[in-house]
């Protein structure tokens, strides 16, 4: 195995081994990729507070995340088409964040199914939910889901329509690929996610193929999800949702202080600060931007967490600072599994884990719960730069 001392580094081995339209499927946003960029690059604006002649040991990075332990602030968010990147790919994330001590979370979209995720795990996992107009099929995952033992919803709210994703369009993003002459051209230099591929059964959307109306296969599937992201999901839809479920929901997607201020009022157990990863809104700010704005608005009604831009360590305990009570992660496990499947996942979370630790230590704190603004610099009017 390389050596990983980075997320960077991950990146580098997933970019050589990802088919091309899967690594631009997470390596991309919508529209001028403005947003994508700048979840990460705000991060660079925010300086840490150095301390030094404290006592750095007996260090604690264990919490809790909507009433559940983990060893870490730190999560596994849901991500699409994840069996894509890597044969089984769901499997081997949540096995991997089950061994970290962290939550996962599968996506509707996933190719793993909830119930094939369950025979294949040991703990909870959360499950993300897209709202679709076929209010059967809602009515039938969200059961699904609680049979499965979900740990929490995760409702996403702002995707109500799809954001323009170029690459997507352009490399004619499907599951599994279409065997174009391009597509089979780059496949043919993949040989290693190919053989692993030829392996499994995973090849389609798990939850929804079998399960959907009229849903049987590749052919349905494609216009049947183009027509069912509901437009109409409105507070009194959400509230429909959380009655049906009656567990932790946990409402992603929040980017304003307004949203984040009727969440709190909702009742929610968490609410996600995120702009889907700068793939729905181009234009947006960065969750980081406006996560102070939200924590200030909903004080301790509402758990805060952030996604969006997390790459390191660092970028969890700046968020941790700037009052989130947890972080997900999405494209860094990504970069892991597709360069080295649940051992790359696992490297991942160790880089995070690691950079944490030294980074909260190097800050004079011991504990992560006691981390706040104190450890941070930032430029005169960061906070309120935008109005």
């Amino acid at each position: 195995m390389p050596v990983i001392t980075s997320i960077d580094d991950l990146k580098a081995i997933y970019r050589r081994r990802a088919p091309r339209m899967f690594y631009d499927y997470a390596e991309s946003g919508s529209y001028t990729e403005q947003t994508f960029r700048e979840n990460t690059t705000d991060f660079h604006d925010i300086r840490l507070r150095q301390r030094v002649a404290v006592d750095m040991t007996n260090r604690n990075l264990a919490t809790e995340m909507v009433g559940l332990p983990v060893a870490m602030p730190v999560g596994l968010a849901p991500v699409g088409m994840t069996g894509m990147q890597s044969a089984d790919g769901e499997i081997k994330a949540a096995r991997a964040a089950e061994a970290a001590g962290v939550p996962f979370c599968l996506s509707t979209m996933s190719i793993c199914s909830i119930e094939d995720l369950a025979v294949h795990t040991t703990k909870p996992f959360m499950f993300q939910l897209y709202v679709m107009k076929d209010q059967e099929f809602l009515a039938a995952i969200i059961e699904r889901a609680k049979r499965a033992n979900c740990s929490a919803l995760v409702l996403t709210l702002d995707l109500q329509i799809l954001g323009q994703r170029h690459k997507d369009l352009k490399n004619g993003l499907s599951a599994p690929p279409k065997l174009t002459i391009p597509t089979m051209a780059n496949l043919a230099t993949k040989w290693r996610w190919g053989s692993e591929m030829l392996r499994t059964r995973r090849r389609f959307f798990g939850n929804i193929v079998g399960h959907a109306k009229g849903v049987t296969d590749t052919a349905n599937l494609a216009s049947w999800t183009a027509e069912q992201f509901d437009p109409q999901l409105d507070w009194g839809k959400i509230a429909a949702i959380r009655d049906m479920w009656g567990g932790k929901l946990i409402l992603k997607g929040i980017l304003d202080a307004e949203d984040a201020r009727m969440a709190a009022d909702f009742g929610a157990d968490a609410i996600v600060v995120s702009n889907h990863g700068g793939r729905q809104l181009d234009g947006a700010l960065s969750s980081i931007r406006m996560l102070p704005q939200i924590v200030a608005a909903v004080g301790d009604r509402v758990e805060v967490h952030l996604d969006s831009g997390i790459r390191s360590g660092q970028d969890v305990l700046k968020a941790v600072a700037l009052g989130a009570q947890g972080t997900w992660i999405g494209r860094a496990w990504i970069y892991g599994l597709g360069a080295l499947g649940q051992r790359g996942v696992t490297a991942a979370l160790d880089v995070i884990r690691k950079e944490l630790d030294v980074t909260m230590a190097l800050c004079g704190e011991r504990d992560i719960r006691n981390v706040g603004r104190h450890n941070l610099l930032l430029r005169r009017g960061w906070e309120d730069e935008y109005v």
